[in-house]
């Protein structure tokens, strides 16, 4: 499992290198390997994001269909967070995680997000909470609250 989250914080560098020299204001919040031969790739902008966008990015991903299928997506209602400028943007919420190693007798977590640190960031689970590092995390996303 750790060559999967390896591989896709390859492909994100490499994939957000190449969307934002092309498209500025493009960001690239996440690449998600969801088999051996297929990516999608989780993007934004400032005004949204369309099908036009999408199409635009996935042309310029035309390298890696070769070795893949790539989907190209708008971030959804429970965008992917994987930066600590993504969590800080939502402290407050309600936040699902999951860590490649377990972290208090645990991989996954949900929960408020209370705090984000330098390094770590701090998750409301149940009766405690628990600080997880960001080198740990390996899949963050907003949870629908159904607002």
């Amino acid at each position: 499992m750790a060559y999967v989250h390896d591989r896709e914080r390859q492909l994100t560098r490499e994939v957000s290198q190449t969307v934002t020299e092309a498209l500025p204001g493009v960001e690239v919040l996440a690449v998600e390997l969801s088999g051996p031969e297929r990516f999608t790739v989780f993007i934004d902008h400032p005004q949204g994001v369309d099908h036009a966008l999408c199409a635009r990015v996935t042309a310029l991903l035309r390298g890696y269909l070769d070795r893949y299928t790539v989907d190209v997506s708008s971030p959804g209602i429970e965008r992917p967070l994987r930066t600590p400028a993504h969590f800080r943007n939502v402290v407050g919420r309600k936040v699902a995680l999951r860590t490649a190693d377990e972290i208090a007798g645990r991989k996954r977590f949900r929960g408020e997000l209370v705090a984000v640190g330098k390094r770590s960031v701090q998750v409301a689970a149940g009766e405690s909470k628990v600080d997880i590092p960001f080198e740990a995390i390996v899949r963050g996303n907003l949870v629908d609250e159904g607002q």
